[in-house]
């Protein structure tokens, strides 16, 4: 196996300072040197830009499925209890039932890797999705405690409330529940239930959000707990967004995830994107890139107490790197802009997952299976097989199935 390697001649954005022409070592699943070289040197021709892999803090394995399903007529959701059921009776749920639990997991993984994504957080509890993320090539979440919503109609997962938070404080790990997902009620109380069981603190990542007061607000600030923004799920279903421009004033730890494709955004880049986007519409100003960056990097690392290893390029991290073509000078805007075919090299603890032709001896030195494939007109090498994959959904399914997010040419 080949243990290290570095690279040379790209442009780092490390936390606090952008290395123009630097370098990089890699020593077995680590960061050991950024800056100087030795060794197994991979000198890069073009003007590259190196950035930590992506993550996506909210995706849903099994339910990364397309055509979207939501509200009729120019309506909206009371709440996501409506959407679930209009999910479960539509002719799209049906088809996706066709496949076996493990090709939706696998479809699911190949969305985030296509878009530079190498840790993914499925919100599932462990007893439904561990036999299928274990042995994955990217990094899956399983440290957490999690209850599916705070309400009474809530689908039961895990064990209550005041059980699963306590686990996430005894084991210090994250508490994750969708939250105020809607306008009844109920949903709306979601923080004043949380504050009563006594499990509103900054172990809590809560989801969505759109429901949210003034005073919600200034109590998760208080707590330091962490809001995860969905803006794509969240317009498609409800016509609008969480106060996120309150919610960042208020320097609260937020970070962007995909939710499932049946609502959201196709993946995590159109989902900056998209966030950009609406951010613009309500609040007539620009959110900037770096704030976008940070959404998907180093505050969904802290959110999920997982900072120590990943979210920024540091000697000692995990060797979760993102090597792209950029489109534009500025590092943070390149990143907001970059589209799946401009990744030239993907890692996951130093094992390439998905990059250039020129990459291939090192996805050979590592060991790693892989085939090649187009990807809008670009050659390209990914870890296992797509295109066995997409066969075997259209199998299963009877057509000629295609997925925004699985882009490859035929």
């Amino acid at each position: 196996m080949k243990e290290s390697y570095s690279l040379s001649g790209v442009s780092i954005l490390t936390e606090g300072s952008f290395l123009e022409n630097s370098s990089i070592k890699i020593n077995r699943d680590k960061i050991e040197d950024i800056g100087s070289l030795s060794g197994n040197n991979m000198k890069i021709k073009d003007n590259l830009y190196l950035y930590p892999a992506i993550i996506n803090v909210h995706d849903h394995f099994r339910g990364n499925y397309l055509p979207k399903v939501g509200p009729k007529n120019g309506t909206f959701y009371l709440n996501w209890s409506y959407w679930d059921n209009d999910l479960k009776s539509a002719p799209v749920y049906e088809e996706r039932e066709k496949n076996t639990v493990e090709d939706l997991y696998t479809l699911s993984m190949y969305k985030n890797i296509f878009a530079g994504v190498v840790t993914v957080n499925d919100h599932y509890p462990h007893a439904l999705n561990e036999q299928y993320i274990s042995g994955m090539p990217i990094r899956l979440i399983t440290n957490y405690a999690i209850v599916h919503a705070i309400s009474s109609f809530a689908l039961k997962w895990g064990d209550s409330l005041k059980v699963e938070h306590k686990r996430a404080v005894e084991n210090n790990f994250p508490f994750i529940t969708h939250c105020a997902e809607g306008f009844d009620e109920e949903t709306q109380s979601a923080i004043k239930t949380l504050e009563k069981n006594k499990c509103l603190d900054d172990h809590d990542v809560l989801i969505h959000c759109i429901g949210f007061s003034d005073e919600d607000i200034k109590k998760v600030q208080k707590v330091g707990a962490t809001v995860v923004w969905c803006p794509g799920s969240n317009m498609y279903m409800f016509n609008v967004t969480c106060k996120i421009k309150k919610i960042l004033e208020a320097h609260i730890n937020v970070c962007i995830g995909t939710d499932s494709t049946h609502s959201g955004s196709i993946n995590i880049l159109e989902e900056m994107r998209f966030a950009r986007e609406v951010y613009g519409k309500m609040y007539k100003e620009e959110i900037s890139p770096e704030s976008i960056y940070k959404m998907v990097t180093i505050n969904p690392a802290r959110a999920f107490r997982i900072q120590p290893d990943v979210g920024t390029l540091e000697n000692g991290k995990q060797a979760d790197l993102l090597l792209i073509k950029p489109g534009d000078q500025d590092p943070y805007k390149a990143f907001v802009n970059l589209q799946m075919e401009d990744i030239e090299l993907l890692t996951c603890k130093g094992n390439p997952v998905y990059g250039s032709l020129e990459y291939e001896e090192l996805f050979k030195g590592r060991g790693v299976e892989y085939t090649k494939v187009k990807v809008r007109k670009k050659n390209k090498l990914i870890v296992g097989d797509p295109v066995g994959l997409m066969k075997r959904i259209r199998k299963a399914v009877g057509f000629e199935k295609v997925f925004d997010f699985i882009p490859l040419d035929d």
